[in-house]
């Protein structure tokens, strides 16, 4: 009977007061403010230039070449710490809300889609650079 209760106490003092775990955040607000910052800008550029007639290949080339012109000559320490997978989840996220409806691009599946879309022209277009390094 004393070890029910004991078992008892113990149950009760855990499931209202649970072991406290320390975890550790990598993620530091000047990153994610700069990721932003890099999200809108490839964002407005690749939008605009769809508005103006240019072809999805097109304006992706130029919004990612003139993106990374922007961060290339960026002296902010930050942008080594900005996951390249994380980066494009968060443009793709921003040009689908922006502008995907005018070309088809809506919900999961659309971010799904231009996310793939984005990290293959990038590939081809900057091989040798990389948007966070």
């Amino acid at each position: 009977m004393l070890k029910f209760f004991f078992g008892l106490f113990f149950f009760i003092v855990f499931t209202l007061n649970p072991i406290v775990g320390f975890a550790f955040d990598t993620s530091d607000p000047s990153v994610s403010l700069l990721q932003n910052r890099i999200s809108n800008n490839f964002s407005r550029k690749y939008c605009k230039a769809i508005q103006n007639g240019f072809s999805k290949d097109e304006a992706m080339k130029s919004a990612i070449v003139k993106t990374e012109n922007i961060i290339s000559f960026s002296y902010n320490p930050q942008k080594k710490w900005i996951e390249k997978g994380d980066l494009a989840n968060q443009i793709s996220l921003k040009v689908v809300n922006d502008c995907g409806r005018s070309f088809g691009l809506i919900g999961k599946e659309g971010v799904n889609y231009f996310k793939s879309y984005f990290l293959e022209i990038y590939e081809k277009t900057t091989p040798d650079k990389n948007f966070t390094k």
